[in-house]
């Protein structure tokens, strides 16, 4: 029986405010080999747990988080540990949701700077007139990488404030850039002339 390993669903993974506690995770793998060990913390980084101290990971109680964790404490014994899944309450449910926060806040900050940084590629190239294929291709795949790692943030932002309407309102104008720039390699290419120009 495959246990469950899988990096969560965007599109399933959206957990409220926890109103009946938490999961936690307790597991203990041998030191060699390492590869475990590294598969144990990306997948629990990768769903969004927070690690409280060495081996001890927790995530809002819901029954995908539950599964998610049994599936985990499952892979640590398969590999020579020790693993203990449960439910739990805490006395200090704000600090920990401080803690999700906080790693979550990480994620805008970086995905902040690299909007801004296309924001201002695509504003360099439109200054330069480098209207060029190439370019329209690599921004494209900066546009799509930018949109899939803000729907993996927001899978694991259980706790969304305003950095996420934030993030969202730079990726808009990261897309509505785009969509200027495209026309503009059309027009360039003389594949639509007819496309109005660009706003000075």
């Amino acid at each position: 029986m495959k246990h469950l390993l899988h990096v969560l669903d965007p599109a399933r993974n959206v957990a409220p405010m926890p109103t009946e506690g938490w999961v936690l995770l307790l597991a203990q793998l041998p030191a060699s080999p390492s590869s475990p060990r590294v598969t144990l913390w990306r997948r629990a980084r990768a769903a969004g747990a927070v690690g409280l101290q060495n081996g001890a990971w927790v995530l809002p109680a819901t029954d995908t988080h539950r599964e998610f964790f049994d599936g985990l404490a499952g892979y640590v014994r398969e590999h020579g540990g020790s693993a203990y899944a449960m439910e739990t309450v805490a006395r200090d449910d704000d600090g920990i949701v401080a803690r999700f926060r906080a790693e979550r806040a990480k994620e805008f900050a970086e995905f902040a700077e690299r909007t801004g940084a296309l924001l201002a590629e695509l504003e360099k190239e439109s200054a330069r007139d480098n209207f060029s294929f190439a370019e329209l291709e690599e921004n494209e795949q900066d546009i799509d990488r930018l949109t899939g790692w803000l729907a993996k943030i927001t899978a694991r932002d259980f706790f969304p404030d305003e950095r996420l309407k934030d993030a969202e309102a730079m990726l808009d104008r990261c897309r509505r850039s785009m969509e200027a720039f495209t026309a503009a390699v059309y027009r360039a290419e003389g594949v639509a002339p007819d496309l109005p120009p660009r706003e000075e």
